[in-house]
């Protein structure tokens, strides 16, 4: 599982407070720490009005850079800012995101198609979240022939489906996940990703849905996921996940992350 650290993002209140306040000593440490936790990518959001965010994703990126080598996952709704940001990471690292809304796309591609950068996109167009699996594939598809015209590997993308609240959601996850298994069987090498913590948006005991929420979507191929990688339990349940999934040769990976003490040994 390739695990984008979410801690340092400014619509979290502990991080906007200390983006505000300028703790810088905050921040390091939770950079470090997700780090240190096995995240493969640190994400940076700084979710602070436009007319600063460039200027404090820099400060943020820095200070994350200051403790770890872990790539930056640069992160912000506008295309424009994550095409200027990349430029403060040392070494390649993920866009997080674009989509086929107007032309996000063309901005980014081109920046990163002879580079080792990967990038996240959302099935969303100039018309919004599609309602149906149907509609959002065929905005996937749109979406490959850019990739293909600005030669990006389908390896090198993280597809990001929508996960949109289960409480108002008719259908559970049944679209998330027919979207899921057509896009992994079409593309093996191509990444599924997505924030799991949105799925349990104002319901009681978010953990739990949390939970099984990645665990089912790992079984219709999410291999990529935006979540909070000191959540020992979690961590647990996707090693153990994947080792049930017949991904994890002689349950290797899990033993040894057990032993790293990467998840919860209650």
């Amino acid at each position: 599982m390739i695990i984008i650290g979410e801690k340092i993002n400014g619509s979290i209140p502990s991080m906007a407070k200390a983006i505000a306040e300028k703790n810088e000593d905050y921040i390091r440490d939770l950079a470090k720490k997700q780090s240190e936790a096995g995240a493969t990518f640190i994400d940076v959001c700084a979710s602070v009005s436009e007319d600063i965010e460039l200027e404090t994703l820099k400060w943020l990126i820095n200070l994350v850079q200051d403790v770890t080598d872990t790539p930056i996952s640069v992160d912000s709704p506008s295309a424009t800012i994550c095409a200027k940001a990349i430029e403060f990471c040392k070494k390649p690292g993920l866009v997080n995101s674009v989509s086929m809304e107007g032309d996000k796309v063309d901005q980014v591609f081109p920046l990163i198609a002879n580079t080792g950068w990967e990038c996240v996109a959302l099935l969303s167009d100039d018309t919004g979240i599609p309602k149906s699996a149907e509609k959002r594939l065929q905005v996937f598809d749109a979406l490959m022939k850019k990739a293909d015209q600005y030669k990006i590997a389908p390896k090198r993308l993280h597809i990001d489906p929508l996960v949109e609240m289960l409480c108002t959601s008719e259908d559970g996850i049944a679209k998330i996940v027919e979207t899921m298994t057509k896009i992994k069987a079409q593309y093996p090498d191509i990444h599924l990703t997505g924030g799991a913590s949105n799925i349990s948006f104002n319901l009681p005991a978010r953990k739990f849905v949390n939970r099984a929420f990645i665990i089912l979507s790992m079984s219709a191929g999410l291999d990529s996921a935006i979540l909070d990688p000191l959540n020992t339990e979690m961590i647990g349940l996707i090693y153990a996940t994947e080792a049930l999934l017949g991904k994890d040769d002689f349950c290797i990976e899990y033993i040894n992350a057990f032993r790293a003490g990467l998840f919860d040994k209650k």
